[in-house]
C-alpha cells in the first residue's frame, strides 16, 4: 500500500503560494484620488457679473480653495483627480479650476472655467544658498578634535593650576 501522507503538502504549498501572489498583486493596485471642489454649472449660473459681491459668492459657493497671492481680486475653486500606482509619482487625470475675478469694489467682474489643458508647467529652481562654514562628514566630526588640546595650558583636575589669563 503506497504512503499518501507525503502527497498532501504539495496542494497546501501551491495554495499558500497562490494566496501570497494574490496579496502581492492586490497591493500593486492603482488608486484614484479626488481632491478639491469646483461648483457645478447651476451654482455658477446664480452668480451675476457686475451685481454680486464677495459675500454673495461665499454664501453661494463657499470659501475658495485659494486666492491670488498678490491681493484678493481672484478666487480659485480647484478640483483635481489623480491616479497613484506603487513605485511611481501620482499622475494627474483631470483638473478643473473656476476663477472668479472681483473688481476694486469687490463686485464680480468675470467668471472663468479652466481645465488641465489651460495650465502651465512651472519649473522650480534648484539653486542652494551657500552658508558659511564647512560641512563635516562623520569621520571628520569623530576625529576633528584630536590634536587640538595643548597640555601645558589645560587645567589639571583637582589642582588650582589654571591656564594663563583665566580667573577664578
Amino acid at each position: 500500500m503506497p504512503d499518501t501522507s507525503r502527497a498532501r503538502p504539495m496542494p497546501r504549498l501551491a495554495a499558500s503560494l497562490a494566496l501570497a501572489a494574490g496579496i502581492a498583486v492586490a497591493g500593486c493596485q492603482s488608486t484614484v484620488d479626488i481632491r478639491g471642489f469646483v461648483p457645478d454649472d447651476a451654482s455658477l449660473e446664480q452668480i451675476q457679473v457686475g451685481l454680486q459681491q464677495r459675500d454673495d459668492v461665499r454664501e453661494l459657493l463657499g470659501t475658495p480653495s485659494t486666492t491670488t497671492p498678490f491681493g484678493d481680486e481672484t478666487w480659485l475653486y480647484i478640483s483635481r483627480r489623480t491616479v497613484s500606482s506603487p513605485f511611481f509619482q501620482p499622475r494627474v487625470l483631470d483638473q478643473q479650476v473656476v476663477a472668479i475675478v472681483f473688481d476694486a469694489r469687490g463686485v464680480v467682474a468675470d467668471i472663468r472655467k479652466l481645465d488641465f489643458a489651460d495650465g502651465r508647467l512651472v519649473s522650480h529652481l534648484a539653486r542652494v544658498t551657500p552658508s558659511p562654514g564647512k560641512e563635516l562628514n562623520f569621520l571628520e566630526q569623530l576625529v576633528g578634535n584630536v590634536g587640538r588640546f595643548n597640555r601645558s595650558s589645560a587645567p589639571v583636575p583637582g589642582s588650582t593650576n589654571l591656564p594663563p589669563g583665566s580667573r577664578r
